[in-house]
Protein backbone atom coordinates (compact mmCIF):
# COMPACT_ATOMS: atom_id res chain seq x y z
CA UNK A 1 0.00 0.00 0.00
CA UNK A 2 1.39 3.34 -0.60
CA UNK A 3 2.12 6.21 1.26
CA UNK A 4 0.57 9.32 2.09
CA UNK A 5 4.03 10.90 1.12
CA UNK A 6 4.87 8.40 -1.88
CA UNK A 7 4.94 9.95 -5.48
CA UNK A 8 3.55 6.87 -7.22
CA UNK A 9 1.37 7.23 -9.67
CA UNK A 10 -2.44 8.60 -9.13
CA UNK A 11 -4.88 6.47 -9.47
CA UNK A 12 -6.51 8.00 -13.03
CA UNK A 13 -3.31 7.72 -14.62
CA UNK A 14 -2.38 4.54 -13.33
CA UNK A 15 -6.12 3.17 -15.02
CA UNK A 16 -5.24 5.22 -17.91
CA UNK A 17 -2.11 4.63 -18.75
CA UNK A 18 -1.31 0.88 -16.85
CA UNK A 19 0.49 -1.18 -19.65
CA UNK A 20 -0.52 -5.06 -18.60
CA UNK A 21 3.48 -5.73 -20.37
CA UNK A 22 4.72 -4.28 -17.16
CA UNK A 23 2.47 -6.79 -15.68
CA UNK A 24 3.91 -9.98 -17.00
CA UNK A 25 7.26 -11.49 -17.33
CA UNK A 26 8.81 -11.68 -20.85
CA UNK A 27 8.79 -15.19 -22.16
CA UNK A 28 13.00 -15.40 -22.40
CA UNK A 29 12.86 -13.75 -18.50
CA UNK A 30 13.09 -17.10 -17.30
CA UNK A 31 15.57 -18.61 -19.63
CA UNK A 32 17.74 -15.51 -19.14
CA UNK A 33 17.85 -15.52 -15.22
CA UNK A 34 18.76 -19.21 -16.00
CA UNK A 35 21.36 -18.49 -18.44
CA UNK A 36 22.53 -15.16 -15.52
CA UNK A 37 22.82 -18.29 -12.63
CA UNK A 38 24.80 -20.19 -14.78
CA UNK A 39 27.59 -17.34 -15.86
CA UNK A 40 28.07 -16.33 -12.10
CA UNK A 41 28.69 -19.83 -11.46
CA UNK A 42 31.30 -20.29 -13.66
CA UNK A 43 32.99 -16.62 -13.65
CA UNK A 44 35.24 -17.14 -10.29
CA UNK A 45 36.31 -20.84 -12.08
CA UNK A 46 37.17 -18.82 -15.23
CA UNK A 47 38.83 -15.99 -13.05
CA UNK A 48 40.93 -18.69 -10.90
CA UNK A 49 42.76 -19.98 -14.66
CA UNK A 50 43.31 -16.60 -15.43
CA UNK A 51 47.00 -15.29 -15.26
CA UNK A 52 48.34 -13.31 -12.73
CA UNK A 53 49.02 -9.84 -14.10
CA UNK A 54 52.81 -9.15 -14.34
CA UNK A 55 52.40 -6.03 -11.39
CA UNK A 56 49.75 -6.94 -9.20
CA UNK A 57 49.47 -10.24 -8.98
CA UNK A 58 46.43 -11.80 -7.32
CA UNK A 59 44.84 -8.86 -6.24
CA UNK A 60 44.19 -7.63 -9.75
CA UNK A 61 41.40 -10.50 -10.25
CA UNK A 62 39.14 -7.88 -7.89
CA UNK A 63 39.25 -6.18 -11.86
CA UNK A 64 36.65 -8.83 -13.52
CA UNK A 65 34.13 -8.02 -10.69
CA UNK A 66 35.38 -4.24 -10.40
CA UNK A 67 35.07 -3.10 -13.70
CA UNK A 68 31.71 -4.79 -14.87
CA UNK A 69 29.99 -3.32 -12.06
CA UNK A 70 31.46 0.14 -12.96
CA UNK A 71 29.86 0.13 -15.99
CA UNK A 72 26.46 -0.83 -14.61
CA UNK A 73 26.67 1.85 -12.75
CA UNK A 74 27.52 3.97 -15.21
CA UNK A 75 24.58 2.40 -17.14
CA UNK A 76 22.25 2.85 -14.77
CA UNK A 77 22.79 6.42 -15.11
CA UNK A 78 21.82 6.31 -18.62
CA UNK A 79 18.49 4.76 -18.25
CA UNK A 80 17.36 6.69 -15.47
CA UNK A 81 18.44 10.43 -16.96
CA UNK A 82 16.57 8.56 -20.26
CA UNK A 83 13.53 7.55 -18.86
CA UNK A 84 13.28 10.16 -16.29
CA UNK A 85 13.33 12.71 -19.51
CA UNK A 86 10.49 10.75 -20.67
CA UNK A 87 8.79 10.78 -17.92
CA UNK A 88 8.72 15.07 -18.01
CA UNK A 89 7.64 14.54 -21.90
CA UNK A 90 4.84 12.39 -21.53
CA UNK A 91 4.25 11.94 -17.72
CA UNK A 92 3.65 7.64 -18.59
CA UNK A 93 4.18 5.77 -15.72
CA UNK A 94 5.61 3.28 -17.29
CA UNK A 95 8.87 5.54 -17.72
CA UNK A 96 8.68 6.59 -13.82
CA UNK A 97 8.86 2.94 -12.89
CA UNK A 98 11.83 2.56 -15.00
CA UNK A 99 13.66 5.40 -13.99
CA UNK A 100 12.98 4.61 -9.97
CA UNK A 101 13.96 0.91 -10.65
CA UNK A 102 17.29 1.90 -12.44
CA UNK A 103 18.15 4.35 -9.46
CA UNK A 104 18.08 1.68 -6.98
CA UNK A 105 19.95 -0.60 -9.62
CA UNK A 106 22.76 2.43 -9.43
CA UNK A 107 22.69 2.74 -6.10
CA UNK A 108 23.32 -1.26 -5.83
CA UNK A 109 26.25 -1.42 -8.50
CA UNK A 110 27.60 1.71 -6.96
CA UNK A 111 28.14 0.39 -3.43
CA UNK A 112 30.00 -2.80 -5.62
CA UNK A 113 31.90 -0.43 -7.47
CA UNK A 114 32.73 2.10 -4.28
CA UNK A 115 33.51 -1.34 -2.10
CA UNK A 116 35.55 -3.14 -4.74
CA UNK A 117 37.68 -0.28 -6.41
CA UNK A 118 38.86 0.60 -2.88
CA UNK A 119 40.17 -2.96 -2.10
CA UNK A 120 42.12 -3.47 -5.15
CA UNK A 121 43.33 0.18 -4.75
CA UNK A 122 44.98 -0.35 -1.48
CA UNK A 123 46.97 -3.60 -2.49
CA UNK A 124 47.53 -2.24 -5.91
CA UNK A 125 49.01 1.37 -4.78
CA UNK A 126 48.59 1.94 -1.19
CA UNK A 127 45.64 3.84 -1.30
CA UNK A 128 42.12 3.31 -0.09
CA UNK A 129 40.87 6.18 -1.91
CA UNK A 130 41.93 9.55 -3.50
CA UNK A 131 40.02 12.45 -4.70
CA UNK A 132 40.93 12.49 -8.09
CA UNK A 133 38.06 13.57 -10.49
CA UNK A 134 36.92 10.07 -11.39
CA UNK A 135 36.38 8.83 -7.85
CA UNK A 136 34.87 11.94 -7.06
CA UNK A 137 32.68 12.07 -9.64
CA UNK A 138 31.76 8.58 -9.17
CA UNK A 139 30.80 9.42 -5.63
CA UNK A 140 28.61 12.23 -6.57
CA UNK A 141 27.02 9.99 -9.03
CA UNK A 142 26.04 7.53 -6.38
CA UNK A 143 25.01 10.18 -3.55
CA UNK A 144 22.48 11.60 -6.48
CA UNK A 145 20.93 8.42 -6.83
CA UNK A 146 20.33 7.50 -3.30
CA UNK A 147 18.61 11.87 -3.25
CA UNK A 148 16.57 10.50 -5.89
CA UNK A 149 15.48 7.69 -3.62
CA UNK A 150 14.87 9.78 -0.90
CA UNK A 151 13.27 12.57 -2.71
CA UNK A 152 10.48 9.48 -4.37
CA UNK A 153 10.07 8.49 -0.46
CA UNK A 154 9.75 11.44 1.22
CA UNK A 155 9.42 14.20 -1.19
CA UNK A 156 5.57 14.25 -1.22
CA UNK A 157 3.70 16.04 -4.23
CA UNK A 158 5.63 16.80 -7.09
CA UNK A 159 8.44 14.07 -5.42
CA UNK A 160 8.89 12.80 -9.47
CA UNK A 161 9.55 15.84 -10.97
CA UNK A 162 12.38 16.58 -9.03
CA UNK A 163 13.29 13.60 -8.66
CA UNK A 164 13.40 13.31 -12.60
CA UNK A 165 15.43 16.24 -12.51
CA UNK A 166 18.23 14.58 -10.44
CA UNK A 167 18.13 12.02 -12.64
CA UNK A 168 19.11 14.20 -15.73
CA UNK A 169 21.92 15.50 -13.80
CA UNK A 170 23.05 12.33 -12.64
CA UNK A 171 23.28 11.10 -16.47
CA UNK A 172 24.85 14.48 -17.53
CA UNK A 173 27.87 13.05 -15.16
CA UNK A 174 28.09 9.70 -16.61
CA UNK A 175 30.39 10.59 -20.21
CA UNK A 176 32.24 12.60 -17.77
CA UNK A 177 33.07 10.38 -15.44
CA UNK A 178 33.90 7.75 -17.88
CA UNK A 179 36.39 10.20 -19.90
CA UNK A 180 37.81 12.11 -17.41
CA UNK A 181 40.91 9.58 -16.95
CA UNK A 182 41.69 10.74 -20.47
CA UNK A 183 42.31 14.64 -19.47
CA UNK A 184 42.88 14.62 -15.56
CA UNK A 185 46.26 12.33 -14.08
CA UNK A 186 44.50 10.09 -12.09
CA UNK A 187 45.65 6.41 -10.73
CA UNK A 188 42.90 4.74 -12.82
CA UNK A 189 44.21 3.35 -16.38
CA UNK A 190 42.91 5.34 -19.50
CA UNK A 191 39.58 4.25 -21.52
CA UNK A 192 42.14 2.36 -23.99
CA UNK A 193 43.06 -0.37 -22.14
CA UNK A 194 40.49 -2.63 -21.86
CA UNK A 195 39.43 -2.97 -25.57
CA UNK A 196 43.24 -3.80 -25.98
CA UNK A 197 43.58 -6.44 -23.83
CA UNK A 198 45.33 -9.85 -24.55
CA UNK A 199 42.57 -12.53 -24.69
CA UNK A 200 43.93 -14.09 -21.86
CA UNK A 201 42.69 -10.56 -20.08
CA UNK A 202 40.10 -9.62 -22.46
CA UNK A 203 37.82 -13.00 -22.09
CA UNK A 204 37.16 -13.29 -18.97
CA UNK A 205 36.38 -9.42 -18.77
CA UNK A 206 34.01 -9.32 -20.82
CA UNK A 207 32.40 -12.65 -20.12
CA UNK A 208 31.83 -11.12 -16.56
CA UNK A 209 30.89 -7.42 -18.36
CA UNK A 210 28.21 -9.99 -20.23
CA UNK A 211 27.25 -11.66 -16.83
CA UNK A 212 26.89 -8.35 -15.23
CA UNK A 213 24.43 -6.91 -18.24
CA UNK A 214 22.13 -9.35 -17.92
CA UNK A 215 21.70 -9.52 -13.99
CA UNK A 216 21.13 -5.90 -14.58
CA UNK A 217 18.24 -6.30 -17.10
CA UNK A 218 17.00 -9.40 -15.32
CA UNK A 219 16.65 -7.19 -11.85
CA UNK A 220 15.26 -4.06 -13.90
CA UNK A 221 12.88 -5.95 -15.25
CA UNK A 222 11.77 -7.51 -12.15
CA UNK A 223 11.69 -3.94 -10.13
CA UNK A 224 9.61 -2.69 -12.73
CA UNK A 225 7.03 -5.33 -12.41
CA UNK A 226 7.11 -4.89 -8.54
CA UNK A 227 6.25 -1.41 -9.35
CA UNK A 228 3.53 -2.22 -11.88
CA UNK A 229 2.13 -4.55 -9.52
CA UNK A 230 1.69 -2.49 -6.65
CA UNK A 231 0.06 0.27 -8.46
CA UNK A 232 -2.48 -1.85 -9.51
CA UNK A 233 -2.46 -2.63 -6.19
CA UNK A 234 -3.10 0.94 -4.90
CA UNK A 235 -5.75 1.79 -7.68
CA UNK A 236 -7.55 -1.46 -6.64
CA UNK A 237 -7.39 0.49 -2.93
CA UNK A 238 -8.33 3.84 -3.98
CA UNK A 239 -11.36 2.05 -6.47
CA UNK A 240 -12.70 0.48 -3.23
CA UNK A 241 -13.30 4.23 -1.62
CA UNK A 242 -15.45 5.32 -4.34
Amino acid sequence: MSSKNDSRPHFEETIVNHSNADITLPAWFVPAAVVCGLMFVVSPVLIANTPYEATMGLVQKIFYYHLPSAFMFLLGGIVCGIASARYLATRNPHHDRVAWAAAELIVLFGVLTLVTGPLWARKSWGVWWTWDVRLTSSLVSWLLAVSYLLVRRYGGPGSDRLAAALALFGMANVPFIYISVNFWRTIHPLTTVVPTLPSSFGVPTWFCITAFLLLFVLLLRMRVRLEAQRARLDAMYLSLDE
